[in-house]
């Protein structure tokens, strides 16, 4: 092209290659150019979060589905019609843990405390059916089994470990998807820098030059100007990659998603087999406590062998047996992919820059300081590169930004980070923001308790209270169960149609759960 004088706007008043619409062409493409380097080095995180939300929650989602199952399995081969007769108590804690780990507005202690409640009041309707009892009777069976602890330490220990397990679960799972959305939110630039990717990338190009790449450190004031907003974000995305990593460490510990969700049907039946165990005790206590039932008409205790004392114990899966998941992979597994993924991912926005400029086709090497373009000529760049964010490019000479406005946007995804971020965190110690209060003393956010069937050798911790097993005062205190809850799926005047008596509340044969002398044999297969 031969030689022109053309006034341009954006590259230097000097003889040129260029006319004006040419230059506003290029300067168009230098905008295109940026946001593609731009996505392109962003691509991983995207890829990352997209891909490790979909697992997690396709494994998650998939272990409370095989977790039901287990329980099914279990209880409908040793205790057959009087457990499908009865399913639904056992259907609604599921539905109800899905909701939870879903981001429903559920308290996992709550869904807890009221599954407990409903299957003493079927329990022991099960190990006295020689008597006939009463809804409001039921009631204050429920209400003596806060002292009785008719299920053992059962109920509180299951309640830390599945509340820990879900809500470290769900936390993660949120996290990843609000990564995710926060990626492509900070990712979608509104470029307020053409000027100096025009001068950068092509204003070389117009004076004849088109080979010559910018300096190294020109290159670099540029992106830092371009990408100030995005360097804010720094400490707070480093703050939230490191939740990330710590909350995923807990679930391959002591927070074990997979443990708690295999245990559920064990602790089920441990608790049930306690009550048994104990019946004849607990029943006097209540009998004392509520008064002397009704006689069942027609009813008369059966003996051992009629009660179905020939029946199996229960038992779980031996390894070999268990279901593998459609995600094809294990916990430890995703857990150990997902850290290798998480750890470059710190300090990635203040470090755009200098990736975008160590692309060759980008800019020039950093050894090659005296053969590449400064923003006028060949020769050395001089300037200092300036610092991250927003506040360091006030002495920027290659873009002109506003530090008085910080930008709308970004204050939202920094508050967005936050926010995730404590929900991570208080994940951490099995604490869920959601329900601080509500949750509070009631097991969701015990640190430090562990347990030796749940958690072998995992730290140097002992069971809480140092208090025997069944003295009540051991368990934190509970508010009584409310009966009536309005809007609540647990409203006693719901569609399941509360019954006045073990007769018509439980429409099978007389035969007790299981007998006494038999559950004395095979309970030491649960301790």
């Amino acid at each position: 092209l031969p030689w022109l004088s053309f006034h341009l706007r954006l590259c230097p008043q000097d003889y040129t290659c260029c006319s004006s619409q040419m230059e506003e062409t290029l300067a168009l493409q230098s905008e295109r150019d940026f946001l593609k380097a731009v996505e392109e080095n962003s691509q991983f995180l995207l890829t990352t979060f997209t891909q490790r939300h979909r697992r997690f929650d396709e494994f998650f989602r998939e272990l409370i589905d095989l977790s039901e199952k287990s329980m099914n399995q279990m209880f409908t081969k040793t205790y057959g019609r009087l457990f499908t007769q009865n399913v639904h108590v056992f259907q609604e804690l599921f539905v109800e843990l899905r909701r939870y780990y879903s981001g429903g507005s559920v308290s996992l202690s709550e869904v807890l405390s009221d599954f407990w409640s409903r299957l003493v009041e079927r329990v022991f309707s099960l190990v006295n059916p020689q008597y006939q009892f009463s809804e409001d009777y039921l009631e204050c069976v429920s209400k003596h089994a806060e002292q009785l602890q008719p299920f053992g330490d059962v109920p509180r220990r299951l309640r830390v470990q599945v509340s820990r397990a879900f809500i470290a679960a769900r936390a993660l799972s949120q996290g990843l998807a609000t990564g995710r959305d926060i990626v492509n939110k900070a990712t979608k630039v509104n470029s307020e820098c053409v000027r100096g990717l025009m001068r950068q990338w092509y204003c070389p190009l117009c004076r004849g030059m088109p080979s010559l790449r910018p300096c190294h450190s020109l290159c670099l004031n540029v992106m830092k100007g371009c990408l100030a907003n995005q360097g804010d974000l720094d400490t707070e995305w480093n703050n939230f990659i490191d939740a990330l990593y710590q909350v995923s460490e807990k679930l391959e510990g002591p927070f074990n998603m997979e443990l708690a969700a295999d245990s559920i049907s064990v602790k089920v039946s441990e608790a049930i087999m306690h009550m048994q165990e104990n019946s004849v005790s607990i029943s006097t206590k209540v009998f004392q406590g509520c008064g002397s039932p009704r006689p069942a008409p027609g009813r008369s205790k059966r003996s051992p062998k009629e009660s179905g004392g020939n029946r199996r114990p229960f038992r779980t899966y031996s390894p070999e047996e268990k279901p593998t998941t459609a995600a094809g992979t294990n916990l430890d597994r995703l857990v150990t992919e997902l850290k290798e993924r998480l750890r470059p991912m710190r300090s990635f926005w203040v470090s755009l820059p200098h990736t975008i400029c160590n692309d060759e086709k980008m800019a020039a090497d950093v050894t090659n300081e005296d053969r590449c373009w400064n923003g006028q000529t060949r020769g050395r760049y001089l300037p200092d590169v300036t610092g991250d964010g927003l506040v360091s490019q006030i002495n920027n000479p290659e873009v002109e930004v506003d530090i008085a406005k910080p930008d709308v946007r970004t204050r939202q995804l920094i508050m967005e980070l936050r926010v995730v971020t404590n929900k991570l965190r208080h994940a951490q110690s099995g604490q869920d923001m959601d329900f601080m209060d509500s949750e509070e003393g009631s097991g969701s956010g015990d640190q430090g308790e562990r347990y030796n069937d749940d958690w072998p050798g995992y730290g140097p911790y002992s069971p809480p209270y140092n208090k025997p097993p069944h003295n009540p005062a051991s368990n934190p205190a509970k508010p009584p169960r409310v009966r009536e809850k309005n809007g609540s799926k647990w409203n006693r005047n719901n569609g399941h149609g509360r019954v006045k008596s073990a007769t018509s509340q439980l429409s099978f044969s007389l035969v007790p759960l299981l007998s006494l002398p038999f559950m004395v044999t095979v309970a030491p297969m649960w301790r």
